[in-house]
């Protein structure tokens, strides 16, 4: 087995970890990843519970996953600016009917409601100010 020198070692470990494609290595040793400083954007707790709605089968609804709009459970696209980073959750029913649409925007199946709602940790939430 052949003995690497340093400078190949480093050159090696880039490669492998991707940094082959055209980036060098600082001097003194392999590019850490950069961590960001800000956490990814959370949705606002709209409601402790879900949002009775009628839907149409084939119409497309757009269901705010934010927690900003201030016309939950809809989208008024309010997240452009108080949650860049969150994206309504556009989609189409295939059946007319009643709809429970999630307003805590915690659940597992948006945008549904799962009953997350009644957890603790919603339950004991503070919810934003109504006009």
């Amino acid at each position: 087995m052949a003995l690497l020198r340093p400078a190949a070692l480093v050159t090696l470990m880039s490669a492998a970890a991707g940094g082959g494609r055209g980036r060098r290595a600082p001097p003194g040793g392999l590019q850490s990843p950069s961590l960001s400083s800000s956490a990814p954007p959370q949705p606002l707790i709209a409601a402790k519970q879900p949002f009775p709605v009628e839907l149409k089968a084939g119409k497309k609804y757009g269901w705010c996953a934010c927690g900003h709009s201030k016309s939950q459970p809809f989208c008024d696209g309010t997240h452009k600016t108080a949650a860049p980073g969150i994206s309504p959750l556009r989609f189409t029913p295939e059946k007319d009917g009643t709809a429970w649409l999630c307003g805590c925007k915690r659940t597992r199946c948006p945008p549904y409601c799962d009953g997350t709602h009644k957890d603790e940790a919603v339950q004991g939430a503070r919810l934003p100010a109504q006009p």
